[in-house]
C-alpha cells in the first residue's frame, strides 16, 4: 500500500514539476527580455521550488552543504539523477552548462539556457564553443558565471563506478580557472528511469577547492579520490 500511494505521489509530483517550468518561465518572460539577470532569479526560483514540493509531496529533502562562491570556477560534480543538476543549480549564483546545440531550439529551456550563457556545443568542436564563451566573457557579451560539467560524462548510479574523463581537464587548462569538486547521494531516492521518487534526504556537498595551475594527472587524480570517497560516504550514511 505505502508503494502504491508512494507512486501516484510521485507521479502528481512529477507533473506539476514540469508544468511548473512552462509556467515560470513564461511569467518571468517580460523581465526577462528587459535584463537578461532576471533569468538567474527564474532559474533558482522554478529549482527551489521543485525543492520544496519534493519535500511535502514525496517526503524527499535536500540539503546543500557548503558555500558556492560568486567567482568564475568549474565545478566538476558527481551526477546520479535531475535532481542533483536542481540542487546544485539551485544555490550556484549563476550556472551554466556545456549542451547539445540542438538544445538551443528547445521551448522555454533552449531561450533560458542562451539567456544563463550555457555553451551550445557542435559534434567535435568543443573546444571552439568554450573559446568563444571565454572572449564574450571578456569583452561583456555574455555573462560570466560557474561553469558546470561532470566528468564521468553521464548518470551514474549509486555503487557504480564509471571513469572519469580527461575532457574535465581540458577545460580545466583551457579557462585557467580553479575547479570545485561535488559529491552526492542522490541517486537513492531520484532514479534514472521510471516515476517512483524515495523519501530521504538528498544531500550534495561541495568539497574543498580546487586550485588553477595542476597538471592533469594530478587534476584528474584529485577529482576522482575527493568526489568518490565522499559520495561513497554519503551513501553508506543513508544505508546504516
Amino acid at each position: 500500500m505505502f508503494y502504491l500511494i508512494q507512486y501516484i505521489r510521485s507521479f502528481f509530483f512529477l507533473i506539476q514539476m514540469y508544468l511548473m517550468m512552462v509556467i515560470f518561465g513564461l511569467l518571468f518572460c517580460p523581465i526577462v527580455m528587459l535584463n537578461r539577470k532576471y533569468s538567474y532569479l527564474a532559474v533558482h526560483v522554478w529549482c527551489r521550488w521543485v525543492r520544496w514540493t519534493a519535500a511535502w509531496m514525496v517526503g524527499l529533502k535536500s540539503e546543500v552543504r557548503g558555500i558556492i562562491p560568486d567567482s568564475e570556477f568549474i565545478i566538476a560534480a558527481k551526477h546520479q539523477s535531475f535532481f542533483d543538476i536542481i540542487m546544485i543549480v539551485s544555490e550556484t549564483p549563476r550556472p551554466k552548462f556545456i549542451m547539445k546545440a540542438s538544445l538551443r531550439w528547445a521551448p522555454v529551456l533552449g531561450w533560458y539556457a542562451k539567456k544563463i550563457g550555457c555553451v551550445p556545443v557542435e559534434r567535435g568542436k568543443r573546444a571552439e564553443a568554450i573559446q568563444k564563451m571565454m572572449s564574450a566573457v571578456a569583452s561583456g557579451t555574455a555573462p560570466a558565471g560557474q561553469l558546470i560539467i561532470y566528468p564521468q560524462g553521464t548518470r551514474v548510479l549509486p555503487g557504480e563506478f564509471k571513469p572519469y574523463k580527461i575532457g574535465v581537464a581540458a577545460l580545466y587548462q583551457q579557462t585557467r580557472q580553479a575547479c570545485l569538486p561535488v559529491a552526492c547521494n542522490v541517486g537513492l531516492f531520484w532514479p534514472k528511469y521510471g516515476i517512483m521518487r524515495k523519501p530521504g534526504l538528498a544531500v550534495v556537498e561541495c568539497l574543498p577547492l580546487i586550485p588553477a595551475g595542476l597538471e592533469n594527472s594530478e587534476l584528474m587524480t584529485k577529482l576522482e579520490q575527493t568526489i568518490e570517497k565522499r559520495t561513497n560516504q554519503l551513501i553508506s550514511e543513508v544505508e546504516i
